[in-house]
């Protein structure tokens, strides 16, 4: 076997990990620069599509994005059509920090894809795309509690 999971493991942990310390300095704790990142991209998103979007549980959601909105990165406004909805938008501050991460993101891509030819990338995204086809109905199952035979 070729353990590509633990190897697709191994390169998600250690962006996480560089992530995570080149971004104490904006006072994100773990993963919060992921919900800041796609709040930026996603202005007025709901709190529940970002969960759905990172794949996390609404409850780890909300601590993340409370943990956001107490450091003034992120802002919640009510729905103008449906006041049950809280948007999420990016501060000025957020948009700041956001940026920084997004030209991270850059970085790390570049680094991590240095070597392959353009048609071996156009490959690797067509694969990853069939992976995530395969993989993302186990997402949905186990959100709703499903479990599978072992």
């Amino acid at each position: 076997m070729t353990e590509i999971l633990r190897r697709i493991g191994e390169v998600a942990r250690i962006f996480d990990a560089v992530a995570n310390l080149e971004f104490k300095s904006l006072a994100l704790t773990r993963g919060q620069y992921l919900y800041l990142v796609r709040i930026a991209e996603n202005p007025g998103i709901i709190p529940d599509r970002l969960a759905n979007m990172v794949k996390v549980d609404r409850t780890t959601a909300a601590r993340a994005l409370q943990k956001l909105v107490d450091s003034g990165l992120v802002e919640k406004r009510s729905d103008a059509n449906n006041q049950k909805n809280r948007q999420l938008f990016v501060t000025e501050a957020g948009q700041q920090a956001a940026t920084l991460i997004q030209r991270e993101n850059q970085l790390s891509e570049a680094t991590a894809l240095q070597g392959f030819s353009p048609e071996q990338l156009v490959a690797f995204a067509a694969d990853l795309d069939q992976l995530l086809q395969n993989v993302r109905p186990l997402w949905l199952n186990a959100k709703q509690g499903k479990t599978r035979e072992y």
